[in-house]
């Protein structure tokens, strides 16, 4: 890889595409630092929304759950509050401070956090977006065509949009993105896809969705993590993590928080 930056820390976010319907969506979670959009997520229990790792700093995160508009107080919002002993990294997620000079930071970047009350579900507005089951093998080969969602910029270091905004991205072999980020790209637990120069994620997204058609089905394949900067650069795959590697890790926190 040379020079080319990162883009993904906490402000990245879908350029180009599409208005998303309101509450089309209703597994998205905002995740906020006092008021302010920093990440997505993905409520996948009443309990517990899966987002990236590097998502949280040290600064208490809320997950605003039932929202299409951020910058209003939408009747259908539910916010909810994480202890400090609920932000669940994966255990081998590096401690060093996110650094694009050090790959480590880069890998098993998947984070559970464990909401303070459950979920109220409803019906069009807030719902689970279901696991992959685990031990099934899934592999969404190249060139097929997934879904991105999220409120962060349209355009490169431009403000973030206030509406969730989607877009379609095409998946790339994975030897053709560890050729190109090397080091800092896992072929077991990443996948990637290449940006078009029209639509993709960019700067706020960075934890949210990759959705996937499997079948008639559609499933959370990946989590968004990072791509090169500016984040419409067509050279550079944008990389997700990719749930299925982590579906044990997922099934066993989730059992052994239910039993506490």
């Amino acid at each position: 890889m040379d020079d080319c930056g990162l883009s993904g820390a906490l402000q990245s976010g879908i350029f180009g595409g599409r208005e998303a319907k309101p509450h089309s969506r209703p597994y998205m979670a905002s995740l906020q630092t006092r008021g302010h959009h920093v990440c997505g997520g993905v409520l996948i229990r009443e309990d517990y929304v899966l987002t990236a790792a590097h998502c949280y700093n040290r600064r208490p995160l809320t997950v605003v759950l039932g929202a299409h508009n951020i910058s209003k107080q939408e009747k259908s919002q539910q916010h909810i509050n994480i202890d400090n002993s609920d932000y669940i990294p994966h255990p081998d997620y590096p401690k060093e401070k996110l650094s694009n000079d050090n790959p480590r930071t880069r890998h098993h970047d998947i984070m559970l956090l464990k909401l303070q009350t459950k979920a109220k579900l409803k019906k069009k507005k807030v719902q689970v977006l279901e696991l992959p089951k685990v031990g099934e093998k899934i592999i969404i080969p190249a060139g097929v065509q997934c879904e991105v969602a999220g409120w962060g910029r349209r355009c490169f270091g431009k403000q973030a949009e206030s509406v969730l905004y989607e877009a379609k991205v095409t998946l790339k072999l994975p030897k053709e993105c560890k050729d190109i980020w090397q080091q800092y790209y896992d072929q077991a637990q990443m996948t990637c896809s290449v940006p078009d120069g029209k639509e993709g994620f960019c700067q706020g997204d960075s934890g949210g969705p990759l959705i996937c058609a499997k079948g008639k089905a559609k499933i959370l394949y990946g989590v968004t993590a990072y791509t090169g900067a500016p984040c419409d650069t067509p050279e550079y795959p944008e990389v997700y993590t990719r749930v299925p590697h982590f579906l044990p890790w997922i099934e066993k926190v989730l059992s052994v928080k239910n039993t506490l």
